[in-house]
Formats: C-alpha cells, sequence, structure tokens
C-alpha cells in the first residue's frame, strides 16, 4: 500500500519551502542534498513529507541507539499503516576477538545478544521483501555484513495447505533454516514436535506458526498468538524465512568448504614459509573444527567470518549489508536520510578502518584465515556508490556533506512554534557546583527539566550520586546502559520522575525534550571533540524546544568554539526575531505527547533491577579488562559495581 502519513501538525515555519525543495532536487534526479535544520525545527515532519511525496522504500540512519529509538517512534505515528521498522545492532555486551601480541593474550568472542532486538531486525528484513512501503530507522549498524539477500530469499521454505511433505522432512527444512528443536520450552527461533503437530516459533515476529500434518500432507496452516496460543488466521499458505542471516543453500555449503579447505592449504605453507609452526597447527585445528560443525549443523560459533566462501565473494568484495537488501529487494531505488549527518558520517568511515587492524592482527598470528577480513563494515566509499538518493540532515553539517550535495542545501531555521535559540550565559567554574544546584531548583520550581552535561561517564555518574543526596531527582545516563532503556529514561524525565538527567553525548543530537529549559555545560573551556563548535551548538540546541531556554556555561576562559559557537546561535536568533516580529508571531512552547516505549517493562529502568539481571555480565567485562591489561576501564567497572551494590543494599 502507498505511504499514508497520518498528523495534526502541518507544515509551518520554514517546513513548506524545505519540503518542496527537497522533493523537487529528489524528482529531478539530485543524489546528494542537505537539510540544514535548526533543533525544534520540524526536522522528522519534514522527512515524512518527502517520504509521503516520494513514495520510496525509505533508510533512516542515526548515529546511536537512543537517537534512532526516537525516530523509530515519530515515524511509527506518522505512519501507522505502513511497515515502519527498528534495526540496531543487537548486542548488550559485546567483546569482540582479537589478539594481544605483546602479551600473547587472545581474547575470545563474547557477546550478549539482545533476542528482542534480534527479532525487530528480522522484521525489518523480512517487510523489505514482501512490501514497498517501508521504512527502517537504523543505527550506523546497517553498514555491517549481514549475509546475503539472495541466499535469505533463497533457502526461505514456502508451504501451502494440502502440499504433499512429510513431517519428517519438513523438520529437515526447519534444522537447515537455523531453527533449533525444542520440545520442552518453546523460545523464538525454535520448534516443538507433537505428534503430527509442528509449532514454530518465528523469528520475525511473536506469532507462532502451528503446521497439522495428515500422513505426508499438510492439513492445517494456523497462526497463533504468543503465549495465548489464541488463533489469529489461518492462511492458505505461509513463507518461513531463516532464524539466521547466516544461512547457504544446501547444494553450495560443500563447495564453499572446499574452497575454504583450498584457502587453509595456501595459508598454512605461507606460515611454515614464514617458521610459524605453532600457527599454522592453531589456525589448521580451529578451521577444521569449524568446518565440522558447519557439515554437521550448517552453522559455527563464528560462521561470519568465512563469509566471503558461504557468499561465494570475491577476495576484497564488499560485504552483504542492509543496504543491499534494499537494493537486491527495489532495485527501482530508494531513499535514504542519514540524520546527524556531522557525526554519522565519521562513524560510517571510522568502522572498516578499526575492523581491518583488529582482523590483521588475528590472521597474522593464525587465529582467522585471511579471508575473514572481508567479514567487515562497509567502507564509506562503498557505501556511497550503494545510494540511489541521499538527504544529509543536521544542524551543523559537516564539510564532507556540504561537498557532496553541491549547492543543494536546504536551509530549515524558523520554527513552527516560534521559539527562539536559547539565551546563553558564561560562569566561573568557581563554586560550580553549588551555582549549579540552585539554578536547578529554580528550574524544578517552575515544573521545569534540567540537562547536565559533562565529559566523562564517570564524572556523570558522580554528579549524578551528588544531586541525589542533595535531593534532587536524578539519573545518568551513558552508553553502558542498556539500548531499550535508554528511551525510558528519557521518557521518565519528560514525565518527572527524574528532574535532572546528567549525560556525556548521549544527550547531544536529536534528543526531542521539550520540557528542558536549563541546559548545564560543565568544562565548557575544555577544547576537543565534547566542545568543539559543533558540539556545542548540538547541545545548545537541547534548550531550544522551551520557551524560557537558556544555556549555562561553565568556564574560565573564552576558546574560539566557544566564541564561534555562540556567535552563530546570536545569528540563528536575530533571524528568528525578525521573522517573528514580521509575522507578528509570539512564541509557544512545543506540545509533545509522551510516548510509551513498549520494547522493556517499566521496571527494568530501574538500576537495582539493571543490576540483579547484569552483575555476571559486568564482572566478566571487567575481567576482561583486566586481562587485555585496561585497568582505568576495570576500575570504573568496580566503582559502578560498588555504587549498585549499596543502592541494593538501601
Amino acid at each position: 500500500m502507498p505511504f499514508q502519513l497520518i498528523s495534526k501538525l502541518k507544515p509551518r515555519g520554514d517546513q513548506p519551502q524545505a519540503i518542496q525543495k527537497l522533493v523537487a532536487n529528489l524528482k529531478k534526479g539530485v543524489k546528494n542534498q542537505v537539510l540544514l535544520g535548526v533543533t525544534g525545527s520540524g526536522k522528522t515532519l519534514t522527512m515524512a513529507w518527502v517520504i509521503q511525496k516520494i513514495q520510496k522504500p525509505t533508510l533512516v540512519i542515526s548515529p546511536n541507539k537512543t537517537l534512532a529509538a526516537q525516530l523509530y517512534q515519530e515515524f511509527k505515528e506518522f505512519f501507522p499503516y505502513n511497515a515502519v521498522h527498528y534495526f540496531v545492532s543487537y548486542y548488550d555486551y559485546y567483546q569482540p576477538e582479537a589478539y594481544l601480541p605483546h602479551t600473547d593474550t587472545y581474547i575470545e568472542k563474547d557477546a550478549r545478544i539482545n533476542q528482542e532486538i534480534d527479532q525487530l531486525r528480522h522484521a525489518a528484513v523480512q517487510s523489505l521483501i514482501s512490501r514497498k512501503d517501508v521504512i527502517i530507522v537504523s543505527s550506523v549498524s546497517c553498514i555491517y555484513n549481514l549475509g546475503s539477500p539472495e541466499n535469505y530469499q533463497q533457502v526461505s521454505l514456502e508451504i501451502k495447505r494440502n502440499q504433499k511433505l512429510s513431517r519428517e522432512n519438513f523438520l529437515s527444512y526447519l534444522t537447515a533454516l537455523q531453527y533449533q528443536r525444542n520440545d520442552n520450552e518453546l523460545k523464538r527461533g525454535s520448534f516443538r514436535v507433537r505428534g503430527e503437530i509442528v509449532d514454530i516459533f518465528l523469528v520475525g515476529g511473536e506469532k507462532i506458526l502451528r503446521i497439522e500434518f495428515d500422513r505426508n500432507r499438510i492439513e492445517k496452516i494456523l497462526l497463533l498468538k504468543d503465549k495465548t496460543l489464541s488463533l489469529l488466521a489461518s492462511p492458505s499458505e505461509v513463507k518461513i524465512f531463516p532464524a539466521s542471516f547466516w544461512v547457504t543453500p544446501q547444494e553450495k555449503i560443500k563447495i564453499a568448504i572446499s574452497n575454504i579447505k583450498l584457502e587453509l592449504e595456501e595459508r598454512i605453507k605461507v606460515l611454515l614459509k614464514q617458521k610459524k609452526g605453532l600457527e599454522a597447527e592453531r589456525l589448521k585445528k580451529r578451521t577444521y573444527y569449524d568446518l565440522e560443525m558447519i557439515e554437521e549443523t550448517g552453522f559455527c560459533h563464528g560462521i561470519e567470518n568465512y563469509s566471503r566462501h558461504l557468499e561465494f565473494r570475491q577476495p576484497g568484495q564488499a560485504p552483504f549489508s542492509l543496504i543491499d537488501y534494499f537494493r537486491f529487494f527495489h532495485p527501482e531505488g530508494f531513499l535514504t536520510f542519514i540524520d546527524e549527518s556531522h557525526i554519522s558520517l565519521p562513524q560510517l568511515k571510522a568502522m572498516a578502518v578499526q575492523d581491518k587492524i583488529r582482523k590483521e592482527t588475528l590472521i597474522e598470528y593464525g587465529f582467522r584465515l585471511p579471508s575473514a577480513i572481508d567479514n567487515r563494515p562497509l567502507t564509506l566509499k562503498e557505501f556511497e556508490k550503494r545510494q540511489k538518493q541521499t538527504i544529509y540532515v543536521s544542524a551543523t553539517p559537516g564539510k564532507y556533506e556540504m561537498q557532496k550535495a553541491k549547492g543543494y542545501i536546504v536551509e530549515q531555521i524558523i520554527r513552527p512554534t516560534g521559539l527562539l535559540e536559547p539565551l546563553i550565559e558564561i560562569r566561573k567554574n568557581k563554586n560550580q557546583m553549588k551555582d549549579l544546584i540552585e539554578e536547578i531548583k529554580k528550574e524544578v520550581n517552575k515544573k521545569n527539566r534540567v540537562l547536565v552535561m559533562t565529559i566523562t561517564k564517570r564524572l556523570a555518574e558522580e554528579i549524578a550520586d551528588f544531586l541525589l543526596e542533595k535531593g534532587v531527582k536524578t539519573q545518568y545516563l551513558h552508553s553502558e546502559i542498556k539500548t531499550l532503556q535508554r528511551p525510558l529514561f528519557l521518557k521518565n524525565l519528560r514525565e518527572g520522575e527524574y528532574d535532572v538527567l546528567v549525560g556525556i553525548n548521549l544527550l547531544r543530537e536529536g534528543i526531542d525534550l521539550p520540557e528542558v529549559s536549563l541546559v548545564a555545560i560543565l568544562d565548557a573551556d575544555k577544547e576537543g571533540f565534547l566542545r568543539n563548535k559543533t558540539t556545542l551548538i548540538q547541545i545548545m540546541g537541547r534548550a531550544a524546544r522551551h520557551p524560557e531556554g537558556r544555556i549555562l556555561l561553565y568556564a574560565d576562559k573564552i576558546t574560539s568554539s566557544m566564541r564561534s559557537a555562540i556567535k552563530e546561535i546570536n545569528r540563528r536568533r536575530r533571524v528568528q526575531q525578525r521573522y517573528n516580529q514580521t509575522h507578528r508571531i509570539v512564541p509557544q512552547p512545543v506540545i509533545k505527547d509522551i510516548r510509551d516505549w513498549n520494547f522493556s517493562k517499566k521496571e527494568n529502568i530501574h538500576q537495582e533491577f539493571w543490576f540483579v539481571n547484569d552483575k555476571k555480565m559486568l564482572e566478566k567485562e571487567m575481567a576482561a579488562a583486566i586481562k587485555n591489561l585496561d585497568f582505568e576501564r576495570a576500575a570504573q567497572i568496580r566503582d559502578l559495581l560498588k555504587s549498585l551494590s549499596k543502592k541494593q543494599e538501601s
């Protein structure tokens, strides 16, 4: 079905002209353009209207999981009748495989997969296969190796009512699709057998597929609701997708294994020539163990490292990613938005470089075959080559995207609400915490919210604890908070469960918190990535959704970044004031519904609950840090465990 935008909001301010220009450029074939939209100008609504008018499958890339979650919620509301999906990394905890030669330390890959996010990833891909009205909101993980879209489609199993198929053959097909048999407990990606009835917990949704056999014939196909097993539908045919993205048709697995063995033989010769007998023996044992697992089950731990052979790619050829699923299933074209492009693009550029350095060491010391290097993220060049039409979205676009746009820059400075850029004040560092508490209490008395920005995770936690001791309802938020809990923290700030959030960069780009009237930036004069011009402008934007929005910069000197940021904010404020005066607009507060976040239970947000469930994970991560001689990281985790233990006891 076509995209159908549902919203009470109508384009206002700079939105109408921005939508018109963006759409006109897309229709005339412009490949790259920039939407330079200030915070609070309604960039998401502008993007939604562009999708509505262009009617193409759309990929929205966000720099982190928190912003991706917010955008997902907004697009889900704008397009309730279309397929809107959330696609981010499914790791709650991830320690990549690595080798440290100077200490002869091998670190095995250790990861904790969030099954709920994995389900959402499969659901996103399956919608791409079957529909055109698809919006996928993704983190930058969309450029990581995902397996061949052709294989994913090819091995999918289509069955029909009254089809001749024995139960035994059907179970073999399910096993080939990586579904695990579990007759005691039905989990996602598993199946159980009870006589002539086979129940399958589908990998892409919370549904049970029940197949009833009559001898060697499929008698019934039933779609049941998870847990209650109430009947949802009785389709005449259904398609069962693989439980894993790493699948290869059975007839090709033997060829792939032969090619892996040939590469192994050549690599062993090279290692022996280099007088690396230990490395050669290690590589031989590890590889043959993996191949035995693949032959027996079609899968092994770390199978993605053999993806080049399983997908029959040439050495150096780019891996398949989510973008290739767009290309494969929608060759007519798709649209890409890169949100907060000034931070997303550097991430996209860096990923492949970092991955290559780590893999080269593993290969050199006999832990992986050379082909493992091709299990990687896309390079920026490969990413761009796969794009059809891209819109870079940012309040502070970088030089790179400005050059790519070749003059196609669409500005959106005027807010629909008439709100102005926040007022800025600089204060000395001396007695800053005492001063900050006084300012926080002023805002709390007016039922407003406050963000406090610091430069380290540890400092964020210490400041949060200090404010709690002073009777201020506070929560810290940084990258160690689990993916699906972060949006809940933001929701609770808006609802007043917290008055203050303390963070680093997770509270910077794009977070939509209209109740925030004050943003306090500590160490504003610490020149660097977290306090450069772009970052400061982005941080200041968090107070731009409130009529009384203001910024406190705690600093003993005015850096060039501070001076440039303040100058740009004041310039935009003057433009907005002139517009309001000309059109007799009185600034109005942003009224935005507080959305429920359905991916986690409310009780999961409490640190005590989080601590109980993840204590083992933290202890394991601390042990890994000690093993890697990363004592600073180990100390941080130790302090976190102590802090959470105290809260648990109290």
